[in-house]
């Protein structure tokens, strides 16, 4: 990337860091390539590297965060690691000015998740379970939720079962982190449980 980059008059690297915590001054474009095995909530550092600069993320796009999570936390570009050089100069050139870019690759992909209806999942979740899934990622307990759903506390067991059967996880942080970068709450929530 950075060889790319100094090939372009108009662009300078002017830092590259091992972590978004280094970077201490505005930019216009972050090249954030995404891990493949992310252990932290990608979308809470898309939404981090928003405030400094346009996010143009690099990613295998085969496991969360979704494309559309990725740009509603703020990314401004979205290319995979095999984009061809020039989509990736195309990429540089339109987030460094501001623009939005979706490498041809990735195209398809990004217009099959916009045309998803908003309660369908990728992952086969029904709606009352994206529903559940988004009240137990906010932190309420499984009673809370049941009376906030008009349910049994029974069924709300069983969706947060099929939840975490369905997302393979088998805790409460895992679930919050897959509920964001699958798009199903927004990074940094403000909306707490009412005791």
């Amino acid at each position: 990337m950075e060889k790319l980059i100094s090939e372009d008059g108009s662009l300078a690297v002017l830092a590259s860091v091992a972590s978004v915590d280094a970077l201490d001054r505005t930019f216009d474009i972050v090249i954030l390539d995404l891990p493949l095995r992310a252990r932290t909530v990608i979308v809470d550092v898309i939404a981090t590297v928003a405030r400094i600069g346009h996010p143009l993320i690099c990613s295998t796009w085969e496991q969360p965060p979704a494309l559309t999570a990725a740009v509603r936390a703020g990314a401004r570009g979205c290319i995979t690691r095999r984009t061809e050089q020039q989509a990736v100069r195309d990429a540089l050139r339109v987030v460094s000015q501001g623009g939005f870019y979706v490498c041809p690759r990735l195209v398809e992909q990004f217009r099959a998740e916009l045309a998803r209806p908003a309660d369908e999942d990728p992952n086969g979740l029904a709606p009352r379970e994206i529903e559940t899934l988004r009240w137990i990622a906010l932190g309420y307990t499984h009673a809370q939720v049941a009376t906030r759903m008009g349910l049994s506390p029974a069924t709300v067991n069983t969706y947060a079962k099929r939840i975490r059967a369905k997302l393979k996880v088998s805790n409460k942080a895992e679930l919050t982190r897959l509920a964001i970068e699958l798009g199903h709450l927004p990074p940094r929530h403000e909306t707490h449980p009412a005791g």
